[in-house]
């Protein structure tokens, strides 16, 4: 553990530091990252010692309680804001918050803006869904030597706005792995081999929760079945309480409160008195 201030001025811990992402780079290490969101998640991921974390911003709170000591980015959605003041203003605030890392797939403009005021900024390459329209559709990137090029023109580009991380969605396995070793950004491959210094996927596609999983998700458990069982005890309980309840049967005795012995006919003697 790494003695550390946080953004906001608070003495902390930390598994890794963005010093140690950087120093990722060449060393031959290599680290995993998951997406928790519920509190049971989050202590899943905490029990199973997995490396980094991403999270919504809404979860940053639940995020220090539950993994006060691991490395946790946190983003905004592409649209979620219209000017580059309010997306400063919500990294600087993620930051404060206890985020050690902050993602962006807006304009270089904006990486480089977030950069400047030292912000650890995690950009997005490869398939980015939310720009889809621009790439004819959901598909793989970096397959042709072409492709490739223009993904390493990119990278070099994040580079001079200063982001230092960036998650490589649905690439060549190849491709990111000749190209790895020629920046200085620490990749995050989703659905892109075996090639990223950091290997992401989320929890759903983890524990076989994903009714429709994508191609580059593999099921290390199957928790769907379990999931299913569960709606259908709790639909189950749910009726019978609604029964119950009808019936005037529920609350029984034992969920119910006694006056003390003799209270009761005290109670009704002032009653007939009154």
């Amino acid at each position: 553990m790494k003695n550390i201030y946080t953004f906001g001025r608070k003495p902390a811990q930390r598994n890794y530091t963005v010093a140690d992402l950087i120093a990722l780079k060449g060393s031959g290490k290599r680290l995993t990252m998951c997406n928790p969101a519920t509190q049971a998640e989050f202590k899943a991921c905490v029990e199973a010692d997995i490396d980094l974390l991403t999270v919504w911003d809404v979860h940053l709170e639940m995020t220090r309680q539950i993994a006060p000591t691991h490395f946790a980015g946190t983003a905004m959605n592409w649209g979620q804001f219209a000017t580059n003041d309010e997306i400063l203003r919500h990294a600087i605030g993620c930051m404060e918050a206890g985020a050690d890392m902050y993602f962006t797939n807006r304009s270089f403009d904006v990486v480089e803006m977030l950069a400047r005021e030292r912000i650890p900024v995690q950009v997005h390459m490869g398939l980015v869904p939310s720009l889809s329209h621009w790439a004819g559709g959901l598909r793989a990137f970096g397959r042709t030597a072409d492709e490739a090029m223009q993904i390493l023109r990119t990278f070099k580009r994040y580079e001079d706005v200063g982001a230092i991380a960036c998650e490589i969605e649905c690439v060549a396995e190849d491709t990111l792995r000749l190209l790895n070793d020629r920046t200085s950004i620490v990749t995050i491959s989703l659905g892109s081999g075996n090639a990223g210094d950091v290997i992401f996927l989320f929890i759903a596609d983890i524990c076989g929760e994903a009714e429709n999983p994508p191609r580059h998700a593999h099921a290390f458990r199957n928790l769907a079945p379990i999931h299913r069982q569960l709606h259908t005890e709790r639909v189950a309980a749910l009726k019978e309480f609604q029964s119950e309840v009808r019936a005037r049967a529920f609350p029984y005795p034992a969920q119910s409160i006694s006056m003390r012995t003799g209270e009761l006919e005290k109670l009704q003697q002032e009653l007939e008195k009154t």
